[in-house]
């Protein structure tokens, strides 16, 4: 489910079913271009915030392998600076460094950057979690890792009544 229509529809069918999101005030993704054409949409007055985890990523994806601790604390000096201003001066660092060998994955950066900063109009003590989706997708996983290991213990404890009853009869 990539498409914006498609993202639209769900968008759209949790605002019908009361998500109107008048105390919205940030949505964070991990930069699927159609789920953000969708949040203009449907939640406009929402800040965007793309996910720097999913973003680096993308970013060290592209770069050799000597580049790559280079790049990434590159990178990474962007999103740890204190505000906004200092993050694009450390884009511009970034980019006079790296634009020669990676001109494509630095326009990217370039582009994506307002909403990779939208983080920077929350209270500090907030920039953290709000930068990157992965508390999110770590509730989740945690989720799932309980369900399997849930459903692991009800099927041991089945196999040992199960044996245990056969031995009473």
């Amino acid at each position: 489910m990539e498409s914006q229509a498609a993202w639209e529809g769900l968008l759209q069918d949790l605002y019908r079913r009361g998500l109107e999101g008048k105390n919205l005030l940030l949505i964070v993704t991990d930069g699927c271009p159609g789920l953000a054409a969708a949040i203009e949409t449907v939640y406009p007055p929402a800040l965007h915030q793309r996910c720097w985890v999913h973003k680096m990523r993308n970013i060290l994806q592209k770069v050799r392998k000597r580049d790559y601790e280079a790049v990434k604390a590159g990178a990474q000096a962007i999103y740890r600076t204190d505000s906004n201003r200092l993050a694009k001066e450390a884009l511009r660092s970034f980019q006079k460094h790296w634009q020669g060998a990676y001109p494509a994955m630095v326009r990217q950066l370039e582009k994506d950057l307002p909403e990779l900063l939208s983080f920077f109009s929350f209270p500090r003590h907030l920039w953290r979690q709000l930068r990157t989706t992965n508390v999110i997708e770590r509730c989740f996983v945690d989720r799932i890792i309980y369900a399997i290991f849930n459903g692991f213990n009800e099927q041991w404890r089945n196999r040992i009544l199960r044996l245990f009853t056969s031995s009473l009869t």
